[in-house]
């Protein structure tokens, strides 16, 4: 609809309608998971039993609130090491790769571009399980031929750190591609012609220049590996992510615990996004 065209009443009720009805599918579920948070019922759902605060602080034999809840702290923990060990080499990896593909003369470039993209595309479960299978293959072989046992080849907190950087570095070089291509070589080389060296121009121009395109791709690398079920639910060891202990918990049975769980993530992640948004707004505006 072209915006300098007259438009009746209709249209403009219906345009109020469609944009009431996509945001209240959109949020409904996160707003009623986060009321039934506060549910005194022992079950994670409807009907209303009253207002309590037990699933954050009860520590008691038949409730245990989140804060109490050794199981799912310990997920939490092992969900946040993983979720800063990918974010912070995936974006080591994916920004050398930025810097390789904005490179004018590179053989074979745009195949091997497309080449990399290629974990994007490819389901989350078939992406795990052929990582499972060829470090499992990899490690039998290592361990029949030259007795070599090498633990990040078994499912363990490395292997899904691996695996979560295969897919993840590749959107950070995406990110930082595209910050890339507004770049004007000119600044590097009259840095160049002024006598820094090539790693003070990357550390003095061309990394602040980054800044942004690194805050937004790192945060963003953040929330994918916490998140992260499918590619994560094949290469987990003993030590399960919370999103791994979640389901296992939905699946078995459980309590608003699972509730308050949701209203923690989301409150938390929403305040990083955020504090993503006023901290690209501030840099856009200096």
């Amino acid at each position: 609809m072209i915006r300098s065209l007259p438009s009746g009443k209709t249209y403009r009720y219906g345009y109020l309608l469609y944009v009431s009805f996509f945001y209240l599918f959109l949020f409904s579920p996160l707003l009623i998971t986060c009321v039934l948070a506060f549910n005194d019922s022992n079950f994670p759902g409807l009907p209303w039993e009253g207002f309590t605060l037990d699933w954050f602080f009860a520590d008691e034999q038949y409730r245990t609130g989140v804060f109490h809840d050794d199981r799912n702290l310990s997920a939490l923990w092992v969900s946040l090491q993983t979720a800063i060990a990918v974010s912070l080499l995936s974006l080591i990896l994916g920004t050398m790769a930025a810097f390789l593909f904005e490179q004018e003369r590179f053989p074979f470039k745009q195949p091997l571009f497309f080449l990399s993209l290629t974990p994007l595309v490819i389901p989350g479960v078939i992406l795990g399980i052929s990582i499972l299978l060829a470090s499992n293959t990899a490690g039998l072989y290592f361990e029949e031929h030259w007795g070599i046992d090498i633990e990040i080849l078994r499912p363990s907190f490395w292997l899904v750190v691996l695996g979560q950087m295969s897919f993840i570095s590749t959107f950070v070089m995406l990110v930082v591609s595209a910050r890339l291509k507004k770049f004007d070589p000119a600044l590097e080389e009259a840095a160049l012609n002024l006598g820094a060296t090539r790693p003070e121009v990357i550390r003095l121009i061309t990394i602040p220049y980054l800044k942004p395109a690194l805050i937004g791709a790192g945060s963003v690398a953040f929330l994918m590996s916490f998140e992260n079920f499918n590619t994560t639910l094949f290469l987990i060891g003993s030590d399960t992510t919370l999103p791994v202990s979640l389901y296992l918990q939905v699946r078995d049975g459980s309590t608003p615990l699972i509730n308050a769980i949701a209203f923690i993530l989301i409150v938390s992640t929403s305040l990083l996004a955020l504090i993503n948004l006023l901290a690209s707004q501030r840099h856009k505006d200096e």
